[in-house]
């Protein structure tokens, strides 16, 4: 059926609710935990590029660098330690995610939050006063500890606490605050490199300050009602549940949200329960998003904007000044996808940002290709054309900034059914820290000898998941959170893959009166 999904519209209950400034604020305060992973990213490629930090402690990749004017651009940054510096920290977070499913699920949202906060502090103590690499490594594995907890329990509790047809724009919060946290990076950078031999130390502990607002926000924030209800504490999850919603009338909703816990805890092996035919097409999302939002090469900017800038030709300022503009743009851009994921969809941002991102990435290459050729020996430059690459640069970060940027955390965090959300969650963060760490370790590598056409095979990869996204992934804009079960039954493609007997009238049968349990019915109410 080649027009894809026939799912798109809404369906299923439409629980009452409000917007009220109670949830905005936790949800504002909650979203503060992407400040760390943003902080990261940016502050990352700053540090990397500044010449007195390669200088203590990459000195191989300094005297590479202030080479004879011929060396190849293109192999200035090539080094293993400098890049297992930047994504150790990815590995680390996905071990740590794993651990966070547990924590997640038995002890709350906010309990891993916390985890996260104190964490990453710990871990930007470390690097802010080391003295050898050994010591840096150590530190960026702390930091992926804390980020690893808080990328897994921040889109969750978002998911839950929001009313859900603002859960699109509330969940992107999260999205918003990691280009937040790149900008502020970017700009601190741009300012501590003038500062001779330590400024390197205050990009780095400076990750201290979003850790403790996240360590802060996670003491004050309240459990969401799906947590309570997860571990049995139903009256104050009722009390919780109007006070989020800022109504009384939110029996339907509770009832619902019961009766799925009661599900949830028929499943004893989560992990094992992923595996069957029924969740495959959660299972396929929580790997293949995650998989494609790296692959369209956004780390390769966000990670190493200042190191790329440099490697063209750009001078140690302008290569830094220009990662603070698309950390600007990157900011800008998800306001857009905060304005427009509950009124356009999930599917047309993310197919509108597929064929921007495709079209930027191809000039991209050829413009530094026609430059560059394949040796790389150009050193520098021209003003206007150095203007033209960072120009597609910042409309190819615009378009994953309001696609697959915030899409990618928010669309796995609001189709898994409870019974498998922490654990299908750990498997979407693992999944994107994995490849996270794999192109920031093979990016340098890759740029030396794919060259420009580097940007090719991340665009190649921009048209197979645009496809992959038009043909499997349905339309989830303006549907309850309990209620999924619907999308997945209408769906051209998964529709085989869900039982008729788990989704009636929209939702699935725990949804209605009851569970089944050894083969009786069971109520929940």
């Amino acid at each position: 059926m080649a027009g894809g999904p026939v799912f798109t519209g809404k369906g299923g209950k439409a629980y009452p609710g409000n917007l009220t400034p109670y949830v905005l604020a936790t949800c504002i305060i909650a979203a503060m935990g992407g400040l760390i992973f943003g902080y990261d990213i940016g502050i990352s490629g700053g540090v990397t590029s500044m010449s007195m930090f390669l200088e203590k402690f990459f000195p191989d990749v300094y005297r590479k660098q202030n080479a004879h004017s011929n060396t190849n651009q293109y192999c200035k940054f090539d080094s293993v330690p400098l890049t297992l510096f930047t994504s150790s920290l990815y590995l680390a977070a996905l071990l740590s995610s794993l651990v966070a499913s547990t924590v997640t699920r038995k002890f709350g949202r906010k309990l891993s939050m916390l985890f996260g906060g104190v964490l990453f502090c710990a871990g930007a103590l470390v690097n802010a006063f080391a003295q050898n690499v050994a010591m840096l490594i150590i530190g960026r594995i702390l930091l992926g500890f804390g980020i690893g907890f808080a990328n897994q329990s921040v889109p969750l509790y978002l998911s839950e606490m929001a009313p859900y047809k603002y859960r699109g724009a509330l969940n992107i919060g999260f999205q918003l605050s990691i280009t937040i946290g790149i900008l502020i990076a970017n700009v601190l950078n741009y300012f501590f490199a003038k500062i001779h031999n330590w400024g390197w130390r205050l990009s780095l502990g400076g990750a201290m300050v979003p850790a403790i607002i996240i360590s802060i926000g996670a003491l004050l924030l309240p459990d969401t009602p799906n947590s309570l209800i997860e571990r049995g504490k139903h009256d104050e999850a009722m009390s919780k549940l109007r006070r989020v919603r800022g109504v009384d009338d939110v029996e339907d909703e509770f009832n619902d949200l019961v009766a799925a816990s009661e599900t949830s805890k028929l499943v004893e092996h989560p992990w094992r329960n992923l595996l069957q035919r029924k969740y495959r097409p959660h299972l396929t999302m929580a790997i293949a998003i995650p998989f494609f939002q790296q692959l369209t090469g956004i780390n390769v900017i966000m990670f190493y904007a200042p190191v790329l800038f440099k490697t063209i030709g750009f001078k140690d300022n302008a290569s830094l000044m220009s990662a603070v503009i698309t950390g600007g743009v990157n900011v800008l851009a998800t306001l857009v996808s905060i304005y427009g994921v509950d009124k356009w969809g999930r599917r047309f941002l993310f197919l509108e940002g597929g064929v921007q991102m495709f079209i930027c990435q191809v000039a991209v290459a050829i413009c530094i290709g026609v430059k560059f050729g394949t040796t790389g020996a150009v050193t520098a430059l021209p003003q206007w054309y150095a203007i033209v690459v960072v120009l597609f640069i910042c409309i190819y970060v615009s378009a994953f900034a309001w696609s697959w940027g915030p899409l990618g955390w928010l669309v796995p965090s609001e189709i898994f059914p409870l019974e498998i959300r922490s654990a299908a969650q750990s498997i979407n963060v693992s999944v994107n820290m994995f490849f996270t760490f794999v192109i920031a370790q093979v990016f340098l590598i890759m740029l030396c000898h794919l060259k420009f056409g580097l940007f090719l095979f991340f665009a190649f990869f921009v048209v197979v998941m645009s496809v992959f996204i038009y043909f499997f992934l349905p339309e989830t804009k303006g549907i309850p959170i309990e209620e999924m079960g619907m999308v997945w039954k209408n769906h051209w493609f998964w529709g085989s893959y869900i039982p008729d007997d788990e989704v009636h009238n929209g939702g699935t049968t725990a949804l209605e009166m009851g569970v089944k349990k050894n083969g009786n019915s069971k109520s929940v109410y």
